[in-house]
């Protein structure tokens, strides 16, 4: 392990501000002395390198992997908001998307929305442009546009000294100041370097590091922690990690929230860097599992409604499965929207979904007589961690 004397300013130091609080300035990346990366960390690193080689190779075998892609995404837009004490629901986050306006919604859902938009526009640049300051500041931009924090300079590096702590703490109470404003740029600089730069630490070790500094620097006003959770997944794929962004450790983080701030806090005060890593391998290997078994169950689920409807529906069977596929994509459907589906009459469309609910592939969500929306509750579930109202 690391010298003990040297762990206080092994990851940067404390400094007197010239208004009398004291901010921590980060040290650049990595760390010095270098990490001890033996012993248990080798053979937790081993484990998650085999959990993601099997996620991997579990989405890989999905039918149209983008569908999962899909349902992920929104997973993790609403646990990384709630870490952050947004109240909204993946049911809400999918009720929104489907402009079910008439339904009573959490007033924060357009903070998941936007988490969405923001994860979807980092992916989607992550083509042209690489894990970068430039990009960094466009994921901020995209999250708080139009909510809660959207004046605080959304895409702008913050031109004021932030703290972390409990509510109505001050400078001098908070928990953590990061480094002051005219300090940021610098910081950001140095850790874009370190994630450019040819080493020959293992992409996991590198990305936990990274997301570790990116906290420290906190170089917004408001919403730093979804963008470094949001990091996480974009040094993934952008590595070559995993093929597909299906590894979100929103829900780890959220499951361990004392944990996971205290070991942010002891890199800062002890430099406990092989501690937070073996916190994060765990957290990878854990919820890599745990996708895994969610792509496998699918898998299972999508087969028990194929065969369903090809038992069941007769000659309509075609047009069903047609439906079926679209709802791995589209959760929330109505009679209309079945209808464009398929490309029959309304008359038919409504008894296609009439027989979709008789088997239990759809529930109706409303409780209205007209403008009914019905959802894939069962699929649904299996993103929510727990089994759909209705289903057996």
């Amino acid at each position: 392990m690391a010298d003990p004397a040297a762990a206080s300013t092994r990851s940067g130091r404390y400094v007197n501000q010239p208004a009398g609080y004291r901010a921590f300035i980060p040290a650049p990346l990595p760390p010095a002395p270098p990490l001890a990366l033996g012993g248990k960390l080798a053979e937790l690193l081993s484990q998650a390198d085999r959990a993601l080689g099997r996620l991997d190779g579990s989405v890989l075998t999905l039918p149209n992997p983008d569908l999962f892609v899909f349902m992920y995404v929104r997973k993790e837009a609403v646990l990384s908001s709630q870490i952050e004490g947004t109240q909204s629901s993946l049911q809400d986050l999918l009720a929104a998307e489907a402009q079910l306006f008439d339904l009573v919604l959490p007033r924060d859902v357009d903070e998941v929305l936007n988490y969405v938009r923001a994860m979807n526009h980092g992916l989607a640049r992550l083509e042209e442009l690489p894990v970068s300051v430039r990009l960094i500041k466009e994921i901020h931009a995209e999250l708080m546009h139009g909510v809660r924090g959207g004046k605080l300079q959304p895409g702008e590096l913050r031109t004021s000294q932030n703290w972390i702590g409990p509510a109505g703490c001050t400078l001098a109470t908070a928990s953590f100041v990061p480094p002051p404003h005219h300090a940021v740029p610098e910081a950001l600089v140095d850790l874009e370097k370190f994630l450019h730069a040819e080493d020959e630490l293992p992409p996991l070790v590198k990305i936990a590091l990274a997301h570790v500094q990116f906290e420290t620097i906190h170089p917004f006003l408001d919403g730093n922690g979804r963008v470094g959770r949001l990091l996480i997944t974009f040094l993934l794929t952008e590595r070559g990690v995993l093929h597909k962004p299906v590894l979100y450790l929103s829900h780890y983080f959220k499951q361990h929230r004392q944990a996971y701030y205290e070991h942010l806090q002891a890199v800062r005060d002890r430099g406990a860097w092989e501690e937070w890593l073996a916190f994060f391998l765990r957290g990878v290997t854990e919820v890599a599992g745990e996708a895994a078994d969610t792509a496998r169950r699918i898998l299972q689920l999508r087969e028990q409604h194929r065969s369903a409807i090809t038992q069941r529906l007769g000659r309509a069977a075609g047009n069903g499965h047609k439906v079926l596929e679209s709802l791995f994509d589209r959760p929330i459907v109505s009679v209309n929207d079945v209808q464009r589906m398929t490309g029959t009459t309304y008359a038919a469309a409504n008894a296609m979904v009439s027989r979709l609910v008789e088997i239990g592939v759809l529930h109706e969500m409303t409780g209205y007589a007209r403008n009914r929306r019905f959802r894939y509750s069962p699929y649904i579930a299996l993103f929510n961690d727990q089994r759909a109202v209705g289903e057996s």
